[in-house]
């Protein structure tokens, strides 16, 4: 069944409705099927009430081609440029991911989480996350992992109506996104008046974890009072296992190697030095990179997360709304990892054979350490946003709206240590002269080690018998984020002329703690690997510690390379409590200990303590002002529509931190490769920033034909800095280990980036549920902002290792180049008359003329990260109760940021490449009842990996097998 109009043929009466739609109405609520955001003279998540049977002479469609009539119905009333993704109808959204249904869209890519494989963030027109603002009813979400994207991850879809994807801004919503303002739409009680239940259940499975786990939601609406008081509640429980095997290489720097080092080389001695007046085999002068840490494991996650929503409403009079709401998400995410890693120094690596581009594809280290790691990582996110809505139809053509809220998000609120390490291993006495060897790109090959084991002896890589501790790593992160915002507006109505005005004030205080076993130098207390390796520090590891061995064949599928044969399963609570139970080192002498550590503090327990170079507090303030005026008629008797606004934001900034300066370095006495850096007195330090710019916007659209519209749209936009990248202060670790000195320092003065938009689009809605659309986009973007890294001395401290000055590589972020970023959108959507099939396709082409030049080692290098081509195609049958949807995604190779997990080298900050991709899920649904509903869903369906590299494409850095995932489950409607 279809309705008796087309979008082209509304009557006037019900498209003046969608204009007036109230902002906190959702279409999820309407019949069967949700509402969805719609621009509507401007407010943020105002909505179109579906009619209902009978109303308007029009019958409602569910299911996958309901949804999709709906996403066009609105994408052709806006108007910009915006997408639009609805649910079928209440709980059955199209994806399980809110991520994952967005990638359906044109010009919209994921991110994934590796160890989890989640989606868990969006890159729309090549713009990552924080280019992209994430409303909530159109409010702003905070979020406590210090950018200013929201984890996708964390946000519940069973109950979301739609989702909104504003490509072209709408001034009364924002002008904080580069990329796009995505709008999140919840139902509320009187969208549809009465009682109304829905409920899901259903329970997955992780092929590589092998444990079903459940997941369920329940909402429940209704009204009273003749419809005048409705009440809204939801809760969703969702759990995911997760076991992922990752090869890696933690950083990829370039450098300088001597020709002693190289394969071939006849030196009787290879001492690398900087002298250049030193002997030319012995001078470092050869450019090539080296592997800093190389290492496999294997993550089993649990991620629980609770969602609970309850919304208030009241209707006193005709003309007054007043609308109450709170939204609650708790995500407790639990990992145990287990693998090796092992370390690397360009000026101890020999036999090294260079490929033309500098990449090492074979070498030896003499001596080396194997290390043996664990991890036990426990992460609690929560968010609660509280918001009250109130809207007055002063007279009929006069509205005024004024919506304040409050959002704080933490991150570990109650203290808890959010990764306990483990390491530990064998070497020095017995280390064996081991190298690595490369033979293929990342995309399909990972490097492979070579004459490992105790001694160089194969058969001994995980020789249990002469494994001793090392080092000790806790960590507990603890950050909180605070938005209070609130917005007044009022909107004009008269014939064709819609004004919309107000004004919007909005409060981000972001703060930032870290403590650690590096502060208090505790991570070194039983370093050395004890005596089988021949030192005096570290303790043998008992047998009774060890969780058996897992194999590494086939351990990432579709790749080659080679691994040693196994890993050793061992947990880091159980490692730490068995250091524990040796005593207190300071009531009595404990052989192994490292009594040359920590000041006598160290008493048996592994302790944090404060990183004062991690605190921040950062408080950014903006006021906003906008004016927007919509004019609608004819030209040359075509309807035309033309849109004008402008937005002052004026922003105040205040960032706090702690500094302090190193005044010496001073080796390890059980193990010597390690450092500590010590430090003068704490300072507080205090930077203030201040920036207003004016932001105008016009769209025009022109409806040429009944079934053709055309679009231009002109703008300015801007996205402000991270808030984690505004500390004041140089954060130095005082944990450091030889031959890779790091600091890190923020910059408070940074400006927001800045883009001037430009889009030009034709969209021809050829028959009903199909269209075929052309979009063309450009943006000029200027104060990018680039992370510098320089290698320097830094008060200068001495490295015990060398005598000479210290180098410290030094990362700091500054306001750099201007870019340019084109592309062009192609889409198509095509149903097949009344057969129930149907097809989705779409295509996107981004360019930029700041592309990455491999060959510059210079250390001022950039490029416009995040671009890449893409494709969807998603393939239905609806009809008959049955639907079936199968949806392949690809994403080209694209540059995802500079910087590397080790980030020491002498080029600037290496960059991080992610690999082509392409993804098959499938779902499926049959209509047992009107009101009961059962369904599938495979994700991976191919089992892809996800990988990425560095520089060149031989230097892999990571590659994550996360196989596939089947959820089967039921849901039923009243």
């Amino acid at each position: 069944m279809i309705s008796n109009h087309t979008g082209r043929t509304l009557s006037s009466r019900l498209r003046h409705g969608l204009f007036a739609a109230s902002a906190s109405g959702v279409l999820a609520f309407a019949l069967t099927a949700p509402a969805y955001a719609q621009e509507t003279g401007g407010e943020a998540g105002n909505t179109a009430p579906q009619a209902r049977d009978g109303e308007n002479g029009v019958i409602i469609v569910t299911g996958i081609r309901g949804s999709l009539q709906r996403n066009l119905d609105a994408k052709r009333e806006a108007p910009g440029v915006v997408d639009v993704i609805s649910s079928e109808e209440i709980g059955k959204f199209p994806d399980s991911n809110v991520a994952a249904s967005l990638q359906r869209l044109p010009g919209v890519s994921i991110q994934r989480d590796g160890p989890r494989g989640e989606a868990n963030g969006v890159t729309i027109r090549g713009f990552g996350g924080d280019f992209n603002e994430t409303l909530v009813d159109g409010r702003r979400l905070s979020t406590a992992t210090g950018g200013r994207s929201i984890d996708f991850s964390t946000v519940g879809s069973d109950f979301i109506g739609s989702l909104a994807v504003y490509k072209t801004p709408d001034v009364a919503v924002g002008s904080n996104s580069i990329g796009a303002t995505i709008d999140i739409a919840y139902p509320k009680p009187l969208d549809r008046p009465g009682f109304h239940m829905a409920a899901s259940a259903s329970g997955s499975i992780q092929n590589y974890a092998k444990k079903v786990v459940p997941s369920v939601g329940l909402l429940i609406s209704d009204t009273f009072a003749d419809n005048t008081f409705g009440i809204l509640a939801d809760v969703i429980y969702t759990r995911h296992d997760t076991r992922t095997n990752n090869v890696y290489v933690h950083g990829f720097p370039g450098g300088f190697y001597a020709p002693c080092q190289l394969q071939g080389s006849t030196a009787t001695v290879c001492n690398p030095t900087d002298d250049t007046t030193a002997d030319p085999s012995q001078v470092k002068s050869v450019v090539g990179f080296f592997e800093q840490q190389y290492g496999a494991q294997q993550t089993y996650t649990k991620d629980e997360r609770i969602d609970g929503r309850i919304a208030l409403q009241w209707r006193p009079s005709d003309d007054i709304l007043l609308t109450l709401d709170d939204n609650y998400t708790e995500q407790r995410i639990n990992s145990n990892t287990f693998g090796f890693g092992i370390w690397f120094n360009q000026g101890s690596l020999r036999n090294v054979v260079l490929d033309d581009n500098g990449v090492p594809l074979d070498f030896t280290q003499a001596g080396s350490q194997t290390d043996f790691t664990a991890e036990r990582a426990s992460n609690l996110r929560r968010t609660n946003q509280t918001g009250l809505n109130v809207k007055w139809n002063v007279s009929d053509n006069f509205e005024v709206e004024a919506d304040g809220s409050f959002s704080k998000s933490w991150l570990n609120p109650d203290g808890r240590i959010s990764s306990r390490g483990a390491d530990i291993g064998y070497g020095f006495g017995i280390g064996p002269t081991l190298g690595i060897s490369i033979d293929g790109n990342s995309s399909g090959a990972f490097p492979s080690l070579h004459d490992y084991g105790a001694n160089g002896d194969p058969s001994r890589w995980a020789d249990t018998s002469v494994i001793g501790s090392h080092v000790t790593v806790n960590i507990a992160n603890k950050n909180t984020d605070t938005i209070k915002q609130a917005r007044l507006s009022g909107k004009w109505t008269q014939d064709d002329l819609t004004l919309t005005f107000g004004g919007t004030y909005l409060d981000d205080t972001f703060k930032f703690r870290s403590a650690n076993t590096f502060g208090n130098n505790f991570w070194q207390a039983y370093s050395g690997y004890g005596p089988a390796s021949g030192t005096s520090g570290g303790v043998a590891i008992p047998l009774d510690l060890y969780n058996g061995m897992v194999g590494t064949g086939g351990f990432i599928p579709g790749f080659d390379g080679m691994l040693p044969p196994t890993l050793i399963n061992f947990n880091a609570v159980d490692y730490q409590n068995f250091l524990t139970s040796l005593g207190n080192p300071q009531a009595g002498n404990i052989p192994g200990y490292n009594y040359g550590c920590c000041n006598g503090d160290f008493t048996g327990t592994f302790d944090v303590a404060d990183d004062v170079g991690s605190y921040r507090n950062i408080s950014e303030k903006t006021w906003s002002l906008f004016l927007k005026a919509r004019f609608e008629t004819e030209l040359a008797g075509m309807p035309f529509t033309f849109t004008a606004g402008m937005r002052q934001e004026t922003t105040h900034l205040s960032s706090s931190g702690l500094g302090r300066l190193p005044l010496s370095i001073t080796p390890s006495t059980t193990d010597p490769t390690l450092l500590t850096v010590n430090f003068g007195p704490v300072q507080p330090v205090t930077t203030k920033n201040n920036y207003s710019y004016f932001l105008p916007a016009v769209d025009v659209k022109l409806e040429v034909m009944p079934d053709l519209v055309l679009r231009f749209d002109a703008s300015r936009t801007l996205t402000r800095p991270t808030l984690n990248l505004l500390t004041p202060v140089l954060n130095i670790g005082t944990g450091q280990r030889i031959g890779a000195l790091t600091a890190d320092g923020g910059n408070p003065t940074l400006k927001p980036y800045l883009s001037d938009n430009f889009d030009l689009a034709a969209e021809w809605y050829y028959q009903r549920n199909s269209y075929f659309a052309v979009n063309l986009f450009l943006k000029n973007v200027s104060n990018f902002i680039v992370q510098g890294t320089q290698r320097q001395t830094i008060n200068g401290v001495v490295d015990p290792s060398t005598g000479q000055p210290a180098q410290f590589t030094v990362s700091q972020r500054l306001n750099g180049p201007d870019a340019t970023v084109r592309g062009i959108e192609l889409a198509l959507q095509h149903t097949f008359g009344d057969s129930g099939f149907g097809f989705i396709a779409n295509a996107t082409f981004v360019d930029t003329n700041k592309p990455y030049d491999r060959s510059d080692i210079s250390q001022s290098g950039f490029a416009v990260t995040g671009l890449a081509n893409s494709a969807n195609f998603v393939g239905f049958f609806d009809k008959y109760g049955f639907e079936f949807r199968a949806a392949l995604n690809w994403r080209d190779e694209y540059l995802l940021q500079f910087g590397q997990v080790q980030n020491t080298g002498a080029f600037g900050a290496e960059p991080t490449f992610v690999n082509a991709s392409t993804q098959i899920d499938l779902s499926t649904s049959y209509q047992i009842t009107e009101g009961l509903n059962v369904f599938g869903e495979i994700l991976n369906l191919t089992n892809e990996t996800q990988s990425t590299h560095g520089r060149y494409k031989n230097q892999l850095l990571d590659v994550y097998g996360y196989g596939r995932r089947f959820t089967a489950g039921v849901r039923y409607r009243f």
